[in-house]
């Protein structure tokens, strides 16, 4: 029986994936249209993994150089500043809000997004979500590791979670711990690679018949 319910942000809770799509592509377009789209490509096919990561990833791949702490500020603050307001303006994903309205006080819910964590708290207290959610849980920390911090900080039991998510690393996440997966199918993660009869839902409007 589920008991806890961890979601994904981006792409799950809140349409907000192609604005994120988008900025690592304005970002790095000064840098030549061949890099740009390979970036784009990566973030496409990289769902989950961190702001962080990626920047760390983009530098070696593309310049041969190690990210220092100062780019990485710089990169994340542009990052930052190209994307939170227009992911607080964006639109929910449907169903979303209404199943938190009318079932969060049935589980133990909980947010954990590759967003930095103080970002991820800001913009869910700007769309007025916060109270639906027992903790809400970003980047630098993966998400293994907050699905491992969840069990032993909250005496939960694997089998009692549903992870929601749209990305390997949420499908990742919810089977290094045992729990039960339930992706949310959009048009970038239809060619996902993973196990067979997992179960899939276009969007949250049905989604108290599946918990």
């Amino acid at each position: 029986m589920i008991k806890n319910i961890i979601f994904d942000f981006d792409g799950v809770l809140c349409e907000s994936v192609d604005i994120k799509t988008e900025a690592f592509y304005e970002m790095y377009l000064p840098c030549g249209e061949e890099i740009a789209q390979k970036v784009k490509e990566h973030h496409i096919n990289n769902g989950g993994m961190s702001r962080y990561d990626k920047f760390r990833h983009y530098e070696q791949t593309f310049f041969a150089q190690e990210l220092t702490d100062v780019k990485m500020i710089k990169l994340t603050e542009q990052f930052s500043n190209l994307v939170k307001i227009k992911v607080i303006e964006a639109p929910f994903v449907k169903g979303a809000l209404e199943f938190l309205e009318k079932f969060s006080r049935n589980y133990n819910c909980f947010i954990v997004s590759a967003t930095p964590i103080d970002e991820m708290k800001e913009i869910a207290e700007a769309k007025k979500i916060t109270h639906f959610f027992k903790e809400i849980f970003g980047s630098p920390k993966n998400k293994i590791e907050w699905g491992q911090y969840i069990l032993d900080t909250y005496k939960l039991k694997a089998e009692e979670i549903l992870f929601i998510g749209d990305a390997i690393s949420d499908y990742n996440a919810a089977k290094a711990h045992g729990m039960h997966f339930l992706l949310r199918r959009t048009n970038d993660n239809r060619s996902l690679q993973i196990e067979s009869g997992t179960r899939s839902i276009d969007d949250l409007t049905l989604l108290q018949k599946k918990v």
